[in-house]
């Protein structure tokens, strides 16, 4: 096999971080994407906390073992199937977490996403990256946005927190990108640059969307005022997502230098939850923060980042999210 990832290192952080989370008991949190990887460390240890976890996942035996895990362990975990790559799921998704989530949504974590796929098309037509790691959690977070509302009125405040990536510096937004073009951005030929820039793309997305939110449920007040918008980012972290890379045909010499190297300079999954993890249990924390490593070599503790606002790139990021989703209106029509 032309992928093997080197051993993981040791956890070095994230028990000690912990530590200091209060109890969640009476809260309901929902994570995407959490049989593996940084979402599965949180699902755990929000269900530690006490927290009822739902877990958005595609069906998979994948997704009942770690049900099965998870409530083998005491905790209260709930499936929730959603399928990323098409939109009629999430929308049925949304219904079911707005169904079971009777006393509001304390916390959205939009986790869950994919890396450096080839170039082509969902079933609604979008790139696959796009619409896994953006457009589908736009549109989730739209639909569960009552039950957030309702985690205000009952407890004070809700959140919102979306994964993003040390890819998502290097390049503006572009709208091309949030259409319904998939299969047409090409780039996959040598040197393989295309995937890439398609996932940088999808991960600046995941922080404009959390600005953007943000400025609009301000804007809006109210109840959707107490809807904090945060983001995080992992740094270098083997989450198992590089592996997934490999094999949907991260073959050529680019695909392995990369992979390769952020794994070496990688911290472990439990690490690389560090980020989501304060985002969404940490008290006090501030709608429109963004944490994640501050080292320079991107690892370690998960720190209160500058802001990397773009207006004109939120502004596109929003109107281009609500046309591909089908929404008119993002929030709920009194």
């Amino acid at each position: 096999m032309f992928f093997s990832a080197p051993p993981p290192p040791d956890t070095k952080l994230y028990p000690a971080f912990v530590a200091t989370l209060p109890s969640l008991e009476g809260r309901t949190i929902a994570v995407t994407g959490c049989t593996s990887g940084t979402g599965r460390v949180f699902a755990e240890t929000v269900g530690r906390l006490g927290a009822r976890v739902l877990l958005v996942n595609r069906a998979s035996e994948r997704s009942e073992r770690v049900h099965s895990e998870l409530t083998a362990l005491g905790l209260d975990a709930v499936p929730i199937v959603c399928d990323l790559q098409r939109f009629d799921s999430v929308r049925e998704a949304g219904a079911q977490i707005r169904s079971v989530a009777t006393e509001g949504l304390d916390v959205l974590c939009n986790n869950a996403g994919v890396m450096a796929m080839p170039d082509r098309a969902t079933s609604d037509g979008f790139d696959v990256q796009m619409q896994s790691n953006h457009l589908s959690h736009f549109l989730l977070t739209a639909e569960v946005w009552p039950a957030l509302e309702k985690a205000v009125v009952a407890r004070g405040e809700a959140r919102v927190v979306n994964h993003s990536s040390g890819a998502r510096l290097g390049a503006p937004l572009k709208p091309e990108y949030l259409q319904a073009k998939g299969g047409e951005l090409g780039g996959d030929g040598f040197p393989g640059l295309g995937k890439w820039n398609r996932y940088r793309q999808s991960k600046l997305a995941n922080l404009l969307f959390t600005y953007a939110l943000h400025t609009h449920a301000q804007a809006r007040g109210g109840t959707s005022a107490g809807v904090k918008s945060l983001c995080a980012h992992p740094g270098p972290t083997h989450s198992g997502l590089q592996a997934k890379t490999a094999q949907a045909g991260g073959t050529r010499w680019l695909d392995r230098y990369l992979l390769t190297r952020a794994l070496r300079e990688g911290q472990s999954v439990e690490d690389g939850a560090l980020g989501i993890t304060r985002a969404c249990c940490e008290p006090g924390v501030q709608s429109g923060a963004f944490y994640g490593p501050g080292s320079a070599a991107r690892i370690g503790e998960a720190l209160l980042l500058p802001e990397e606002r773009d207006p004109a790139g939120e502004a596109l990021l929003w109107e281009e999210s609500l046309r591909a989703v089908g929404l008119k209106n993002f929030f709920p029509q009194a």
